[in-house]
This record gives structure tokens, C-alpha cells and sequence, in this order.
């Protein structure tokens, strides 16, 4: 049986340092802002949401379907875990997580397929293109929420 890992270690896998360490923030944006690709760069993203995700999503959807349609379907549970909070604090239905984390769970799956890195290039070039990647599905997702409303 394959042993899992503790929410401790994979935090300390993600960020290098133990869960709730001093540097654990400044880690967790080095690694994910200074990742080689955008599926490197989620692998690194807030740990502890993705070891919860990974737990209870992706792992049991990835043992009934294809792993691309377990990653997209883990980032729009993720997405609409978002817009239920937000919903929740603002007492009204929102609905803008679930459309732009889908989105960028397409952009994961595709570059992953498609094998797109930029590991070569420097940190700061790398971390300008991840927040590009993030910031312009963001827009597209305003653009789209626009256009439907």
C-alpha cells in the first residue's frame, strides 16, 4: 500500500522548510513566482490548500478518469470553493472563481501536453511570466463575466 504524506511533509516538500517556519511564505512565492512552467508553478502554490485538494479531489477523481479531466475538475471545485466563500461574505451569489480557475486548469493541462518550460530563463523572467499567465486569464475571465452579464 502506497504510504501518503502527512500534511507536514508535504508542506516541507513544497516550501523546504516545516510547516509554519518563518520562511514558509517567502518560500512558497519564491518557488511558485520563480517556477519553470505553470503546472510547476501551481505544484508550489499554497501548500496546505493543495495537499487538502490533492487528498480529497484529484486523487480519488484521478482513479476514475483521465488525469486531465481530474486536474481540470480540481481546479473548478477549487474555483467554486472560492466564489462559495466569497459568497458567503458578501451574502450575495458569486460566480467568477469557478470560470477563471477552470481556465486556468485548461492552461495546466495544455502546457503540460504541449511541454511548454521556460526553465532557461532567469527567475525574475520566469516569475514575469507566471503573474502574466495568472493576470491574463484573470482579464480574459472579466472580459468573459462581462460579456455574459
Amino acid at each position: 500500500m502506497k504510504r501518503s504524506l502527512t500534511l507536514s511533509r508535504y508542506v516541507k516538500k513544497r516550501t523546504g522548510v516545516p510547516l509554519g517556519a518563518s520562511h514558509s511564505m517567502r518560500n512558497m512565492l519564491s518557488r511558485s513566482l520563480g517556477a519553470g512552467s505553470f503546472p510547476q508553478f501551481w505544484q508550489y502554490w499554497n501548500p496546505v490548500w493543495s495537499y487538502y485538494l490533492s487528498r480529497n479531489v484529484m486523487r480519488p477523481l484521478s482513479n476514475v478518469l483521465p488525469d486531465s479531466i481530474a486536474v481540470l475538475f480540481t481546479f473548478l471545485v477549487s474555483g467554486a470553493l472560492h466564489d462559495l466563500a466569497v459568497s458567503l461574505v458578501k451574502w450575495k451569489a458569486v460566480f467568477f472563481f469557478t470560470p477563471w480557475f477552470g481556465l486556468m486548469g485548461l492552461i495546466v493541462i495544455t502546457s503540460s501536453k504541449l511541454d511548454i518550460t521556460y526553465r532557461h530563463f532567469t527567475r525574475s523572467f520566469r516569475a514575469a511570466i507566471n503573474l502574466s499567465v495568472i493576470a491574463a486569464s484573470l482579464c480574459l475571465t472579466y472580459l468573459m463575466e462581462g460579456a455574459l452579464n
